[in-house]
């Protein structure tokens, strides 16, 4: 299905990690008495009564934010963008899915604007998730998609892989980056994301009452503290990418543009959720009435009990295996600290749902995965076990047996 990258497995068993939030978790593991997070999720404390920073920014959610305020807030902000002629004035980053379909169709309906969504391709998309992107134009958007280098991206998704725990990361700088991009290009200052997942999921507070972020904010939050330079760098040093690759153009799509650009245009990309209260399970209801989205027509997605949620990419799956892996947390602890702290489920049913279903792992797309990152089984694994902390992670019985899981 796809050419050899041609990629020394033994050259790349050296190559450094990079995950420099690894570094910076507590040994010592504690959960919150509220949800079913823990403290090994990067940036996230958990205060003396046992209470995590997520659980106590919904505590503020509740009862200290004035969202008639916000609202206002937004409507001031629109006004001072709304194009007059039709022309497009924010542009919104979406891949179709429930979130981002939520907040374009608000934007364009309950607000008047004129939204270009913009996406980064998945690296290989279901079917599931390529009929929703399809149904998302068809509701009635204009979205431009952009797919990178494909020889150069698969090269920095197996680099990741091996060296931060995450082949998932080059969408992650895409996501990020390409808004920017579109923005400077076309000449439109507003940009809407959805939620800001830092104080929504758990993570640093430093943004929680802006209503937008900066750019240089991203490789501490969002890179894991190294950004697409260093993967290319230790890339080239591997014998993984070319000199000649590393000049390609395609790696400037992965970085924001130059800051002087974003300063002169005064780009800012602000979240919808600073605005309006945000509450992932009702975007989706909203989404599929408004925007045609579906959920996975075969049920619950692997590693986790829910269907609608990361439906797009055959990798997706592995984003979150590798965060069971390296936290002790994956893809079901994400989703029913969500709806635990939204009370859609008690913290009982949410351990149940935890214990039943966390670190199940993805199969299915398996064989894409490898054949993806040009990689054997074996390696698979011996990557894998590279990012099992001692303080998380014992050998019983032959196998690997995570030492602290919610109760």
């Amino acid at each position: 299905m796809y050419p050899s990258l041609e990629v020394s497995e033994s050259r790349t068993r050296t190559l450094p990690i990079l995950d420099r939030q690894l570094e910076k978790l507590p040994r010592e593991v504690v959960f919150c008495k509220r949800c079913v997070v823990s403290n090994q999720r990067p940036r996230t404390d958990i205060d003396a009564d046992g209470i995590c920073q997520p659980c106590r920014y919904h505590e503020h959610k509740a009862g200290l934010i004035n969202w008639k305020e916000r609202g206002e807030m937004l409507v001031e902000l629109l006004d001072r963008h709304r194009s007059r002629d039709g022309s497009f004035d924010v542009v919104v980053p979406g891949s179709g899915g429930k979130d981002s379909n939520y907040v374009a169709h608000q934007l364009k309906v309950r607000y008047g604007m004129h939204p270009l969504t913009v996406t980064w391709a998945p690296f290989i998309y279901t079917d599931i998730g390529w009929q929703n992107y399809v149904s998302l134009v068809q509701s009635g958007f204009d979205n431009m998609l952009f797919h990178p280098n494909g020889r150069l991206h698969r090269k920095l998704a197996r680099i990741a892989f091996e060296s931060k725990g995450d082949a998932w990361e080059p969408f992650t700088f895409g996501q990020k980056s390409y808004a920017f991009h579109v923005a400077v290009k076309f000449g439109i200052p507003l940009i809407f994301y959805g939620e800001n997942g830092e104080v929504e999921y758990g993570g640093s507070e430093k943004n929680r009452d802006k209503p937008y972020e900066s750019v240089e904010d991203w490789e501490e939050l969002y890179f894991k503290g190294t950004g697409v330079d260093s993967l290319i760098r230790v890339g080239l040093d591997h014998g993984v990418f070319t000199q000649e690759e590393v000049l390609d153009r395609t790696f400037d799509m992965y970085k924001s543009p130059p800051l002087e650009q974003i300063r002169k245009l005064d780009a800012q990309m602000h979240w919808y959720s600073f605005y309006h209260k945000w509450t992932p399970q009702e975007n989706y209801y909203y989404s599929v009435e408004h925007t045609g989205f579906e959920a996975n027509p075969e049920g619950r997605s692997e590693g986790t009990y829910s269907k609608y949620t990361s439906l797009d990419d055959r990798l997706d799956g592995f984003h979150w295996y590798l965060s069971y892996i390296k936290f002790g947390m994956g893809r079901a602890s994400r989703e029913a600290q969500m709806e635990i702290r939204n009370k859609h489920l008690t913290r009982e049913e949410g351990v149940a749902l935890v214990r039943r279903y966390d670190g199940e792992f993805p199969k299915k797309y398996f064989p894409d995965f490898l054949a993806y990152l040009d990689m054997s089984e074996e390696y698979f694994w011996e990557v894998i076990d590279r990012y099992r902390t001692p303080h998380l992670w014992e050998k019983a019985n032959g196998g690997w047996k995570l030492k602290h899981v919610v109760s």
